[in-house]
């Protein structure tokens, strides 16, 4: 069921009731503007969806009779549901947290927080173990997000490598993402004009080689080449903008039936470099049908929910792209680490919550037990917590962290500690106004906000 198939079903049920849409979205979900925020763009969680089939399944008009739902994810068919009043399923809490129906929050936390210059600065270090081999240094960045972090790092690859060429393919199935990467690539192509960028929302298994196993979906594949004209940051700008049309056509995302996570409509691979450039660039620009992984430098930025199995952070994430790694290249994983100002946040609210399950070592442990001996000419580096942890800091003026918090102030650094913590948007309806004054005991306490990330690295051996 798409959005505008949600809608109508509700119109239908509000108009057979006599309820507003906004009472509907109170009783059902506690949430007034949920048909609102559907209308501008906004998804909902499968859980979310259960509650409103269900709410109208136990609620019909006067003179129907209950309706019978059945589930296409599941095999079971059920005759009533819980009515509103019930307390949510817990279910899965993965699918009823997802990046990409919390634009607001993640731009929020992206612009108050220094995450993304932290990060960049972290895998920028590892430049320096770097050995790339001709034709190109290859970088894989395997979440891409609002392509910050990839900037910096190309920056610093120019600083380092000013004359090698770049092979460069970022994995992001967001278009809002894609948009808002692409929005910054033009100075890049300026600045080291042999550079290759791809862009793809292939899977993990997939991604690093732009091919698709799927038979069904690598007969749909989208493979678009944009080779740029001109010689100016603003002629590359202009045409990258053009591709607008192209994304909004093709850069799609369902909801999986089975799992609850976003995934693409058709698989697409778009392609840009300097046309002026091409006869310099051809032994690296990508052809359809598969390319070489062997990557020199894979950055992999919180690719993974943090209450996610380990085991599927092992096998379906960090595996393929350590597969990815060519002989001397490196993986650089980031994860949030807590114990720090953000967590005792969400422990004010939820005393015993702790989303950071499975630390480094866990982790580098699952992955080469799940690589076997595919992982023998592989280190595994934890490395100590002074090299493998990092601080980033919320921004704030120092008048504003005062006697007197301003309500500004408190609603960023509550949402990036339920940003971090990834809390469930259905949990957050419980907490009423708690947040405010658990955030604001923090803030004074230790003047400021700040978090912890952590840091691991795989490395393949030189040849």
């Amino acid at each position: 069921m798409n959005a505008q198939q949600l809608l109508q079903e509700i119109a239908d049920y509000c108009r057979r009731t006599g309820l507003a849409e906004s009472t509907f979205g109170r009783r059902a979900v506690n949430d007034g503007k949920l048909t609102a925020r559907l209308r501008n763009g906004g998804r909902i969680t499968t859980d979310t969806l259960d509650r409103i089939q269900g709410f109208m399944a136990a609620h019909p008009a006067q003179g129907e009779r209950p309706a019978i739902i059945e589930r296409t994810r599941e095999t079971r068919v059920a005759s009533s549901a819980p009515p509103a009043s019930a307390p949510p399923k817990s279910g899965d809490p993965q699918r009823n947290f997802r990046f990409f129906d919390n634009r607001q929050k993640y731009l929020l936390f992206v612009n108050t927080c220094s995450e993304k210059w932290e990060v960049a600065h972290r895998v920028s270090e590892e430049l320096a173990h770097l050995h790339p081999r001709p034709p190109a240094v290859r970088v894989f960045d395997a979440g891409v997000g609002d392509g910050t972090v990839l900037v910096r790092v190309m920056r610093a690859m120019h600083d380092r490598f000013p004359h090698m060429p770049f092979y460069t393919v970022g994995k992001e199935i967001s278009l809002e993402d894609v948009r808002l990467t692409l929005q910054k690539m033009s100075d890049r192509f300026f600045e080291h004009p042999a550079s290759v960028l791809v862009l793809t929302n292939l899977a993990y298994a997939d991604a690093p080689w732009l091919a698709v196993k799927s038979v069904n979906a690598a007969s749909s594949l989208v493979w678009h080449e944009l080779p740029l004209i001109g010689n100016s940051a603003h002629q590359f700008e202009k045409q990258i903008i053009s591709l607008e049309s192209f994304l909004a056509d093709n850069w799609k995302a369902t909801v999986s039936a089975r799992t609850g996570n976003p995934i693409y409509e058709r698989p697409v691979v778009l392609v840009i470099y300097r046309e002026d450039h091409r006869f310099l660039l051809d032994p690296i620009i990508p052809k359809p049908g598969g390319t070489q992984a062997n990557y020199d430098l894979v950055i992999a930025s919180q690719p993974y929910r943090a209450r996610s199995p380990l085991e599927f952070k092992a096998k379906r994430v960090i595996a393929p792209l350590a597969r990815a790694l060519g002989h001397g290249g490196r993986l650089v994983a980031i994860q949030s680490h807590g114990h720090d100002p953000g967590m005792e946040i969400i422990q004010k609210v939820w005393p015993d919550d702790n989303p950071f399950i499975h630390n480094r070592h866990q982790i580098l442990k699952a992955v080469k037990h799940e690589l076997g001996s595919a992982g023998r000419d592989l280190n595994f580096n934890a490395y100590a917590d002074n090299r493998a942890l990092f601080r980033y800091v919320m921004h704030t003026l120092p008048s504003e962290i005062s006697e007197s918090i301003g309500t500004s102030t408190l609603f960023a650094a509550w949402n990036a500690a339920i940003y971090v913590a990834q809390v469930e948007d259905d949990r957050l309806a419980e907490v009423g106004n708690r947040y405010i004054d658990a955030t604001r005991s923090v803030l004074r306490e230790r003047g400021g906000l700040w978090f912890f990330d952590e840091s691991y690295v795989i490395s393949r051996r030189r040849q």
